[in-house]
């Protein structure tokens, strides 16, 4: 978990939530987040869902791409992602690619719930088998399933991550 001091998370939070905050205006969606290494904002993220019809610009993924932009590197060791509301499933998954060592967030999934976005659905969704899920999602035999992976391990100047 990070260690810095509740007044600096305060001041990241705040600055996630105001930039949730503009974003409404701006016409996107209510979140925004912020990427911080050694207590410095690299990146920001507003959620862009809307004005780029883009399912995945979400605040979290649109902060860790630009945090990425920032160092130059595919992964954020060393850096702290903070959300004015609690990261989505996708967004978990984006921050755990990206090697953060702690997200931090303000308004939680029952807050953003009550204005209409329900991301609880998700998260029971991927509780329950997968064969009771209403979108199916199932292997399909194929022969060359793993010829990629192969391929992929060949290459010497891979950059395994």
């Amino acid at each position: 978990m990070t260690t810095a001091t509740p007044a600096a998370q305060q001041l990241w939070l705040s600055r996630a939530i105001e930039l949730a905050n503009d974003n409404v205006g701006a016409g996107g969606g209510p979140f925004g987040a912020v990427v911080v290494r050694e207590d410095e904002v690299i990146a920001t993220g507003t959620n862009l869902v809307v004005p780029t019809l883009d399912p995945t610009a979400h605040a979290e993924v649109v902060a860790i791409r630009n945090a990425c932009a920032a160092v130059g590197d595919f992964a954020l060791p060393g850096c702290v992602l903070v959300s004015s509301c609690e990261p989505c499933p996708l967004c978990l998954a984006a921050a755990l690619w990206a090697r953060v060592d702690a997200v931090l967030f303000a308004a939680d999934r029952d807050d953003a719930a009550l204005a209409g976005f329900d991301d609880r659905a998700f998260y029971d969704l991927f509780a329950a088998p997968r064969e009771t899920w209403a979108l199916p999602v199932r292997q399909v035999a194929h022969e060359a399933r793993v010829a990629p992976f192969e391929a992929w391990a060949r290459r010497a100047d891979r950059v395994d991550y």
